[in-house]
């Protein structure tokens, strides 16, 4: 009887729409997955509940376990609940039902990666979803242009939701609390992976973060694993106009010694 070969592990990280993206493609090719997601959202309905509660921002979170849903009708049904937000203009309005749902576990079994487990059990998720840090992060960038009348003045902006809105070029992004912990199942996911992908998604506020906690970057160099770089897929305000080259160096300098066996970049949304 012929034994089948054993499906890829893999790891992405990243976060939003990109993290989405990736998750999306790569469960057609395995079902060994592992999410290792930003968790510095404060804006919209993850950004009310972790002003409220203290908690993880949950909507990259959600939006992760969405894109593992089963690719059956439940799953579909699932993944299009989890999305829904509530209409209208109560207190409610503009939360979506996975927020909710995932901050509720939370409350009710006090631990992150159990009740993200336990979402995952009920979603029939194509893998595992994982903050990459135990404690919410706030984004710090240093800009230039934000003033059209003093256009090289250098400026700190604070919070995701802003870095990611400004109409300016980001020279340096740093995230709060410095040196934060990392889910110490993010590492042990990472250390044991075939392929770790990071990327595509918003560079300064979703891929660069992951290289800012220093036992994840410590788990890429030390990780046998492939290391897949994915430039953006789509558009992106943060990096329009940079070269493959030029996200390649913000990397660099941010995490210096980080090391890619792969890029893949498309050229209709990255400079030449």
């Amino acid at each position: 009887m012929t034994t089948l070969p054993e499906l890829p592990k893999v790891v992405a990280l990243g976060g939003g729409h990109g993290l989405s993206a990736s998750l999306t493609a790569l469960r057609r090719v395995t079902d060994r997955l592992t999410a290792v997601v930003t968790v510095a959202d404060d804006g919209g309905s993850s950004g009310r509940l972790r002003e409220e509660f203290d908690i993880l921002p949950p909507g990259d979170l959600r939006m992760a376990l969405a894109a593992l849903c089963s690719d059956d009708q439940v799953g579909r049904s699932w993944a299009s609940v989890l999305q829904a937000r509530f209409k209208g203009d109560g207190p409610l309005a503009g939360h979506a039902i996975g927020n909710l749902l995932i901050a509720g576990m939370w409350q009710q079994l006090g631990d992150e990666v159990a009740a993200l487990d336990m979402v995952g059990d009920l979603l029939r998720t194509r893998g595992r979803v994982l903050p990459m840090s135990s404690v919410p992060l706030e984004i710090e960038a240093d800009v230039m242009g934000l003033d059209p009348f003093a256009p090289d003045e250098l400026n700190t902006l604070t919070g995701q939701a802003t870095v990611a809105k400004a109409r300016a070029t980001v020279q340096a992004v740093r995230i709060v609390p410095e040196n934060p912990p990392a889910r110490p199942e993010a590492v042990e996911a990472i250390l044991e992976a075939d392929a770790v992908v990071l990327g595509p998604g918003s560079w300064f506020t979703s891929v660069i973060p992951h290289l800012l906690v220093p036992d994840l970057l410590a788990a890429l160099g030390e990780t046998s694993a492939q290391r897949i770089l994915v430039l953006n897929i789509a558009p992106a305000d943060e990096t329009s106009g940079f070269t493959a080259s030029h996200h390649i160096e913000l990397l660099a300098e941010h995490a210096p010694g980080v090391r890619f066996d792969m890029v893949i970049a498309d050229q209709r949304f990255v400079a030449q």
